[in-house]
């Protein structure tokens, strides 16, 4: 049995580190300049800024207001949550108000929000999904989330967090109007897309299933003038009772006209299911 894989905690801490980074100038250089309210704790950050700036000099610091209510959700989740989760989510809510603390405050969108919606939903879903792959988080709404889910059973996780953030940025829409609340939506969307394909990867292929009654001669076809793997899933068509292979094999994205090809030119009449595969890893496509 070969070893798994398990990559240097240092990697992991870099990754969060850099990620923080990322979520801190989106936050701070370009969300917060145009009261764009997307969500999280960082969103309630922008808010009590926002709120206090008839009374304080520039208003509660964002990196002060992370701190102070994450501080106690991670206290009330110690039990819930393994230590080892916990000590690298605190260091990301450490890290990312560190960054809220020390970045300089630019107004990178110029007061746009479509740029604020597009370049800030970008640079943070790469910081959140930098944070993410290491099996990390910053605190805020999805550990607030997993606390409420313990007394709210018939509600997942991404439920609550979902009518959390949502009353998040319906507050941000009550103090700052209409626009910002819709382009930040529109950011949130770009950000969940970001973050997933750094997590997923971004080197989409394509898998095909096919089938055929020359299974054995388009499978030869596809290995040897391909020189790609393919799998036969033992099935049984419902309508015909006929039982028969379904091949199923990955291909990139340049190879899948070919793969068609090859299929029509040996049975005209196979029927060939075509569909996304996000990442594919091993031989003949990426390494892990």
């Amino acid at each position: 049995m070969g070893l798994g894989y398990k990559r240097p905690a240092i990697v992991d801490y870099l990754c969060m580190t850099a990620g923080t980074c990322l979520m801190g100038i989106a936050i701070q250089s370009i969300y917060d300049p145009v009261g764009m309210v997307v969500g999280g704790f960082t969103g309630v950050a922008i808010l009590i800024r926002q709120l206090t700036v008839k009374w304080i000099p520039g208003g509660i610091p964002l990196w002060f207001t992370n701190l102070a209510l994450n501080l106690p959700v991670f206290l009330c989740a110690w039990r819930r949550k393994g230590k080892k989760f916990l000590w690298r989510a605190l260091y990301g809510m450490v890290m990312l108000s560190f960054w809220l603390l020390v970045l300089p405050h630019w107004n990178i969108a110029q007061d746009d929000y479509m740029l604020a919606a597009i370049y800030g939903g970008c640079i943070s879903g790469a910081g959140i999904g930098l944070v993410l792959v290491t099996k990390s988080s910053t605190g805020g709404t999805d550990m607030v989330a997993t606390l409420l889910q313990r007394f709210l059973k018939q509600y997942t996780i991404a439920q609550i967090m979902l009518v959390l953030d949502g009353i998040i940025v319906l507050s941000g829409m009550f103090f700052f109007g209409v626009k910002p609340a819709l382009y930040a939506v529109v950011a949130i969307f770009i950000t969940t897309e970001v973050s997933d394909a750094i997590m997923e990867g971004i080197k989409y292929s394509k898998a095909a299933y096919i089938i055929t009654e020359d299974a054995a001669e388009v499978a030869d076809a596809l290995m040897h003038r391909m020189n790609r793997g393919v799998t036969a899933i033992h099935a049984k068509g419902m309508y015909s009772g006929n039982e028969k292979d379904i091949l199923f094999c990955a291909v990139s994205k340049k190879e899948i006209v070919e793969l068609k090809e090859i299929v029509m030119e040996l049975d005209s009449k196979a029927f060939v299911i075509v569909t996304d595969a996000r990442e594919v890893l091993g031989e003949g496509f990426l390494e892990y």
